[in-house]
């Protein structure tokens, strides 16, 4: 099975067959996930060095999920393949790779265990592995809140944050009804979701046509045009045929991760819809299209939804937020100022684009970045200056009597800049979910001493109206006594005017009292449980 002195042609099909035999012998327990304790003992059969097989195992795992599914098993037998010939170990390497002559690798005493295994597992069922993984994982959102999972059902990181959250962290947010404060509970397709990006802008700063751009086709129900077009937010993603689902169908799919948009209501789901095509690139990445943000006398106009709320829903679930400017249109309106406002917490995921770059001359073009960076100065409130790419995002060619010479090199290392940013969002999408993780943890545990403080304020029999009243008008007050007390950081806590209305409609009196045992387990989920789960599973030959 070694690489041939005149290598033959391998077809696809052929290189499957062969690599699914292997994948099923060194997949001990069958369940479509290759642990490093797997890939220990099956790639040791290749007799590379430990250095080598670190390599191979980083670049096949470079999503960092802590195990490899059956195609990332493939790329690292065809890394294999490739060093074992005398070929650097990169990512370089294999995109550069004729793979219709790369033989599978030599792999000592292979062929003698092939033999043995007697227990073969079918294609069919080692494909099908990975989303029945994801299927037994969902049912434990199902069982009575904080059931203990056993450890040898957690196979990678995310199984190991839902273990945690469902033990640890669902029974605070319970407790202290943190799904009506601050986000609903989570799911399994909440882990589960591939990374998203959301673009953000005015109407015909060129959101729609930018997607359009990157996926090389128009998407099921796209409209593009010079008006506000796109009058809904619409989530592109992978499926096998092309269609538009409506808003209320989406919200209610399991294995969707878009069921926490019920609670804007009717008459937002009626403007959200899913368009479903497919495509190589919504296999690794869903975007979201946002409906122009209104402008000028528009802004009088009131809309039926929470505008700001559904796009403050979607920040907290995507990996990257671009806001899109054109040269024409730099004015931040209310209705914008508010939406930035939204992302508050969300800094390091926005990305701005200067986009319809190629409408002005080089001149105009530096006093148009200069004007937008004032602009974005007085809005987003951070010393550091945002990341700014600047180009013509679109399918026509760059008007170079525009742009010029200069110009047109300036765009086209903008473009690569955007675009290894966006194939850099999968790589980091397990990275982004503890991140978002540890992030909402910490907002529930501040919530629950918010909480519980507010209960032990109340008088025991008479007065609780006024004390109350009272509670709520100092609640700034109460925030920073919290603070002080339990020495909280101030950036954990939430907005204090978005708390005092959803505050109006409780009854203090029938808040829980702080439970330290609760609380106690979050910081233990935080302090041990997480880093030992990215211990257990960081490459095998680290």
């Amino acid at each position: 099975m070694g690489p041939d002195a005149s290598p033959k042609k391998w077809t696809l099909k052929e290189q499957r067959e062969t690599y699914l035999k292997w994948f099923s012998l060194a997949d001990d327990d069958g369940d479509g996930r290759l642990t490093g304790n797997d890939a220990l003992k099956f790639f040791a059969m290749s007799n590379l060095s430990r250095s080598e097989l670190k390599q191979v195992w980083a670049i096949a795992d470079s999503k960092r999920q802590g195990y490899l599914g059956f195609y990332e098993f493939m790329t690292a037998m065809q890394l294999i393949s490739l060093a074992q010939a005398g070929n650097e170990i990169c990512q370089d390497t294999i995109e550069n790779a004729d793979m219709e002559r790369l033989q599978p690798p030599v792999m000592e005493g292979l062929d003698k265990k092939l033999k043995k295994n007697s227990a073969s597992k079918g294609n069919s069922a080692i494909v099908a592995s990975h989303s029945s993984e994801s299927l037994i994982s969902a049912t434990w959102f199902n069982s009575k809140s904080g059931k203990k999972i056993p450890l040898k059902s957690v196979t990678s990181i995310i199984d190991g944050l839902k273990k945690s959250y469902i033990e640890r962290l669902r029974p605070l947010e319970k407790t202290y009804q943190f799904h009506d404060f601050v986000s609903p509970l989570m799911t399994s397709s909440d882990f589960d979701a591939k990374p998203m990006v959301m673009l953000l802008g005015q109407y015909s700063t060129g959101k729609t046509t930018f997607i359009k751009h990157l996926l090389k086709t128009s998407y099921p129900g796209a409209h593009i045009g010079p008006e506000p077009t796109t009058d809904r937010f619409v989530v592109i993603t992978s499926g096998p045929d092309e269609r538009c689902i409506p808003g209320n169908t989406i919200a209610v799919q399991a294995d969707m991760p878009y069921s926490g948009l019920s609670s804007f209501g009717t008459a937002f789901l009626s403007k959200f819809e899913c368009s479903q095509m497919p495509h190589p690139l919504l296999e690794h990445v869903t975007f979201v299209d946002t409906p122009g943000v209104l402008s000028g006398e528009k802004q009088r106009t009131q809309r039926s939804y929470d505008f700001t709320g559904v796009t403050s829903w979607f920040a907290a679930k995507c990996d990257l937020i671009l806001l899109l400017f054109d040269p024409h249109k730099l004015d931040i309106s209310d209705e914008f100022k508010r939406v930035i406002g939204s992302l508050r917490g969300h800094d390091d995921k926005i990305r701005i684009v200067l986009n319809k770059a190629d409408q002005v001359d080089a001149q105009q073009l530096m006093r148009v970045y200069g004007a937008l960076l004032w602009s974005l100065g007085k809005v987003l409130n951070t010393p550091e200056v945002m990341r700014v790419y600047i180009g013509s995002f679109n399918d026509k060619p760059i008007k170079e009597t525009a742009a010029g010479p200069l110009g047109m090199e300036l765009f086209q290392k903008e473009q690569e800049d955007l675009l290894s940013d966006l194939n850099d969002i999968p790589k980091k999408a397990c990275d982004r979910r503890i991140n978002e993780f540890v992030k909402r943890a910490r907002a529930a545990k501040v919530h629950a001493h918010i909480i519980s403080h507010l209960k032990k304020e109340m008088p025991a029999l008479m007065g609780k109206s006024k004390a109350q009243q009272k509670l709520l008008d100092s609640l700034d007050e109460q925030f920073a006594k919290v603070q002080k007390e339990l020495r909280l950081p101030a950036g954990d806590f939430p907005n204090v005017e978005d708390y005092r209305q959803i505050l109006n409609a409780y009854n203090f009196d029938k808040f829980e009292k702080l439970r330290p045992k609760m609380v106690q387990g979050v910081d233990d989920m935080l302090a041990y449980d997480i880093p030992e789960l990215l211990k257990k599973f960081r490459n095998p030959y680290d």
